[in-house]
């Protein structure tokens, strides 16, 4: 059996990112392709709590540092109990976000150093990297209301940022585009739906599944 394919989908709040990954599994299952949809930071019980503890907006200062740790804390435990077995099963992977979100949000935005952040992603997934990455790119003001008035009173730590913070995210998820540009695939988040989703089609069929859509 083959080994599966590995999509992570990519982008600053309110990009749209949960609607694409819907949209990407139903494609793939059009295409007789066995899929899971996961999320980052999450995906197991364990994670999910680590996930809590990242986004609460609570009265202790988390450094970015710490943030940086306890996002490879339940990437570690996703990797190991969620991605790599689904992989090896021969099923394929669609996640929202995976590292490509560390470097950008903890490294671009709050400056972590990236020697920190690349060898804790050799030590968490030395094996799992991601075949295509889906970059859903929307200007941080746009984005910001998207994902505020979806939340209501409840903005979570990263939805409570800075436009200037948000800015330097992006910046780095397009420079990481940049640099991997046969990985990434850069779609506008502020097209039409409907033009979103031809582009995440045509970047999904470059990855050659391996049967023709059901009639």
């Amino acid at each position: 059996m083959s080994r599966g394919r590995f999509i992570t989908l990519e982008g600053i709040e309110g990009a749209g990112k949960s609607t694409v990954a819907k949209f990407a599994v139903a494609w793939l299952g059009r295409h007789n392709v066995a899929v899971r949809l996961t999320r980052e930071p999450g995906g197991t019980p364990l994670a999910e709590r680590l996930r809590q503890m990242v986004l609460e907006r609570g009265t202790e200062t988390v450094s970015p540092a710490t943030e940086t740790l306890l996002m490879f804390a339940a990437r570690g435990l996703h990797v190991q109990n969620v991605i790599r077995p689904a992989l090896e099963r021969g099923e394929w992977v669609v996640c929202d976000r995976f590292t490509d979100a560390t470097r950008a949000y903890q490294g671009s935005g709050r400056g972590v150093d990236s020697s920190l952040i690349e060898t804790l992603a050799r030590v968490v997934h030395p094996d799992v990297q991601p075949d295509c990455t889906l970059l859903l790119d929307l200007p941080p003001a746009h984005g910001l209301i998207r994902a505020r008035s979806r939340a209501g009173g409840g903005a979570d730590r990263f939805e409570a940022e800075t436009v200037e913070f948000f800015e330097r995210v992006r910046a780095g998820y397009l420079e990481l585009a940049r640099r991997e540009p046969e990985r990434f695939h850069v779609i506008d988040a502020a097209a039409p739906l409907m033009e979103v989703e031809h582009r995440v089609a045509a970047a999904l069929a470059r990855l050659n599944p391996p049967a023709r859509a059901r009639k």
